[in-house]
């Protein structure tokens, strides 16, 4: 590995930061250069989340997701009690409101014993008034150990500590080539060119593009899906304590729409998944031609809408109607109206949908010459970011030493 290695970095959300942070933390430092399309960091996925500290319970025991997301959890907590980020331990609670959904929550509690998650407890129907007074279920799980944060408030710690510890920044610089020279990788930008030791590519909802333009065969392609919240009307905010969250399709990556309280002291309620037109699609009338005319060719799409079309138009209707959005979240809290709903932000989700139509249910990280790529990093990877950005950087130190 060479004495001081110069490494850079395509993206400033929080598991960019997140890798730049724990590279920064290598003794001798190597050196860094952050690059980003944006003015500023987290505009992205890492700007628009729901500020959710996930306690791991869904993921696969033995998954990355599983392993990531409880290291991540107990890092992301020790970040915040150093930098003094504040964040609070509401616990949720996950509701199977009809019979058939009662085996999928069994199974939320074996994954949540395997993968080692705190505090998991069934709840009875009076066990779940005890938390939630308007809560109705036929039976529950009770997750103590999940929390919000605001993420915003955690990216511009790392950014602080990696700018302290050296590395460098350069904005609105959108990378329009990279090239492996020999031991040298190359990025080029509107604003000049960058070279490196090794490129780490957390170009989110891109990341496969940028893979692609780096020679690595993409194994999945970014399917963008726009969530679009509703907050409670201040009057209606005692309705939910904590957290609130139905058991989720287990065919589907995204956990459908929950209450949420944040750390503004807002209660909001989503986010749906509806599939958007454009990477950066955050309203219904952001169309991007390029982007749509890549989902239609890439033949995972076909295999994808064949598979959930169904599910697809369920979330275009509630996506269009409140009246139905409510209905939703009345099956959770039933004194829910829909004149307690009032328009909240949305976020697009960049998840991998493999050629064969499935999304890809787990992280997902890929190699070209003098690169690594992360082409799949969705919820938890907020949650998990400590521990993606410490795996990446252990995957560099390789990549570097065998170089």
């Amino acid at each position: 590995m060479p004495e001081r290695p110069s490494i850079l970095i395509i993206g400033t959300g929080i598991v960019g930061l997140a890798t730049a942070y724990a590279l920064s933390r290598w003794d001798p430092p190597p050196s860094l250069h952050l690059v980003e399309k944006e003015a500023t960091i987290a505009c992205h996925q890492s700007g628009h989340n729901s500020g959710v500290i996930h306690s791991g319970i869904y993921h696969k025991p033995g998954s990355l997701k599983a392993r990531f997301c409880t290291r991540g959890r107990e890092q992301l907590t020790a970040f915040c009690d150093q930098h003094r980020i504040p964040y609070r331990k509401l616990g949720k609670v996950i509701l199977a409101t009809e019979p058939r959904e009662i085996p999928a929550l069994q199974e939320l509690r074996r994954r949540g014993d395997a993968n080692g998650v705190p505090g998991v407890r069934e709840l009875t129907p009076a066990d779940l008034r005890e938390l939630e007074p308007e809560a109705v279920a036929l039976s529950a799980l009770q997750v103590p150990g999940t929390g919000i944060v605001d993420y915003g408030r955690v990216c511009e710690a790392l950014r602080d500590e990696v700018r302290s510890a050296g590395a460098e920044m350069t904005f609105e610089a959108p990378v329009r080539a990279i090239r492996a020279e020999g031991r040298t990788v190359r990025v080029g930008t509107p604003r000049g060119e960058l070279a490196g030791d090794l490129l780490v590519n957390c170009g989110g909802l891109f990341a496969d593009r940028l893979a692609e333009m780096a020679g690595s065969r993409v194994p999945a392609r970014i399917v963008p899906f726009r969530g679009e919240y509703f907050l409670l009307r201040p009057e209606s905010e005692r309705l939910v304590r904590g957290l609130v969250y139905p058991v989720p399709d287990p065919e589907m990556p995204f956990l459908g729409v929950h209450f949420t309280r944040t750390m503004r002291g807002t209660v909001e309620a989503g986010p749906n998944a509806v599939l958007a037109w454009a990477r950066e699609g955050y309203r219904r009338t952001t169309v991007r031609p390029q982007d749509v005319a890549e989902m239609l060719v890439f033949p995972g799409f076909a295999r994808m809408a064949r598979t959930y079309w169904r599910t697809g138009l369920d979330e275009m209707w509630r996506s269009f109607s409140r009246d139905v959005f409510a209905a939703s979240l009345r099956k959770m809290v039933p004194a829910v109206s829909v004149d307690d709903l009032r328009a909240g932000g949305s976020g697009v989700r960049a998840q991998a949908i493999g050629e064969d139509g499935r999304p890809v249910d787990d992280f997902l990280f890929a190699e070209s010459p003098r690169a690594l790529h992360v082409l799949n990093s969705p919820s938890p990877g907020a949650t998990s970011s400590l521990a993606i950005g410490e795996h990446i950087a252990e995957r560099a130190e390789s990549l570097l030493a065998a170089a």
